[in-house]
């Protein structure tokens, strides 16, 4: 292993570390979206992060149906992430641009969303992610991918 390889884990160690903190700050604390809409961390790696949904009646819209906004949520989340864990320190992100296709509606039956998510490019100035939200059967809920500002420390 280089001095390289080295440096870049502990990149990443120190990124998911962060990640994990914020999210468990969040829940206690009752901030952000891990706390009003559920959304939970489940693993984090270089460039990728997987996070879950457990649908609840503050998840749903007028048909009984998890909304498309909390589906675009869990995604923008778990993409932005992903590519936060390749991001040096004191490097922070925004998302540009934000695509979902939705591919089938998800009751509310207690079933398990997970989201799937993958760094694609990550330049100095911006970066690219791809995420995929299934259920606990392994069916494709949605999919879509993100455009996002790489803000570099002043």
């Amino acid at each position: 292993m280089t001095s390289t390889d080295i440096q870049a884990a502990d990149v990443v160690a120190a990124r998911v570390g962060e990640l994990t903190e914020i999210f468990e700050r969040g829940l206690q604390e009752k901030l952000g979206v891990g706390a009003s809409l559920g959304i939970r961390l489940e693993a984090a790696g270089a460039g990728f992060t997987r996070y879950y949904l457990d649908p609840n009646p503050a998840t749903i819209n007028a048909m009984f149906t998890v909304h498309g906004g909390v589906l675009a949520t869990l995604m923008d989340t778990a993409m932005g992430s992903a590519v936060f864990t390749t991001l040096a320190d004191g490097v922070a992100y925004t998302t540009l641009e934000l695509k979902v296709n939705f591919i089938r509606s998800v009751a509310l039956d207690g079933s398990r969303l997970t989201c799937e998510a993958t760094a694609v490019h990550v330049g100095r100035r911006t970066a690219t992610a791809q995420g995929r939200i299934t259920d606990v059967n392994g069916k494709l809920i949605a999919h879509g991918s993100t455009t996002i500002l790489v803000l570099q420390p002043q």
